[in-house]
């Protein structure tokens, strides 16, 4: 298979999960109350499962085996820190649309890291485009309820505009093959930035039922110990 073909197929498919999520909540119409919910949370945590599976099993891995140790630490901080001061404006301008954004900087590293590992040969490419294709559509579920609560987008739209996020993933898919294959320590870097942002987003968004609003020590501590048992991980010899 063409490789320019392979990368838009592990990258489009994964990114059209979103609207298909979000289709899936429009007609989301189950009935007792209480089954609707445990549904709903159901699906929270599936995804936060499979955002989890991604930055454990792929993106750290691979990034750490990319970078030496600051760097390694510099990166992932600095994703989880990134991804807060995301949170913390669009708390401050009440914007109902902080899952949609989440969403958004997951896709592009990973679309990135997608392309890099086709022109590579690495061997990964398969199982994150499966991880992301898991995770993206409980993320578009999640993002179109939250979206719809701000009453500011109707249906057509909000399903348009993860259409169209979904179409920028094959053109960060096509950047990666062309311009990053050669550059494994910033395809690394990229990694892990993507993985502290996404354990911010699961500690923070997804995986509490009730998150505390306006407090976000709690889920950037989470990236502080996930970033101990990686330093850990780094001071082990081989």
């Amino acid at each position: 298979m063409s490789p320019w073909l392979l990368i838009l197929l592990v990258t489009l498919l994964p990114g059209l999960a979103m609207p298909a999520g979000a289709l899936l909540a429009i007609h989301e119409r189950i009935h007792p109350r209480w089954l609707e919910t445990e549904l709903r949370h159901a699906i929270l945590a599936f995804g936060a499962g499979a955002l989890l599976a991604a930055v454990a099993l792929v993106l750290v891995p691979e990034g750490m085996a990319a970078l030496p140790g600051g760097l390694t630490a510099l990166c992932f901080a600095g994703g989880g820190v990134v991804f807060m001061g995301i949170d913390r404006l669009l708390a401050a301008h009440r914007t109902p649309a902080s899952q949609a954004v989440d969403m958004l900087l997951d896709y592009i590293p990973e679309s990135l890291a997608l392309g890099a590992a086709v022109a590579t040969g690495n061997g990964i490419g398969v199982l994150l485009a499966v991880l992301m294709a898991v995770q993206n559509l409980p993320e578009g579920f999640n993002a179109y309820r939250e979206m719809r609560r701000g009453r500011r987008l109707g249906n057509g739209r909000i399903v348009a505009l993860f259409t169209l996020i979904a179409l920028l993933g094959p053109l960060a898919g096509f950047a990666g093959y062309l311009w990053l294959a050669h550059h494994p320590a910033l395809v690394g870097a990229i990694m892990l930035f993507a993985s502290g942002g996404i354990l911010y987003s699961v500690f923070q968004d997804i995986a509490p039922q009730v998150p505390l609003q306006r407090h976000w020590a709690p889920p950037l501590g989470a990236v502080a110990g996930f970033l101990l048992g990686m330093l850990g991980q780094l001071a082990v010899p081989a």
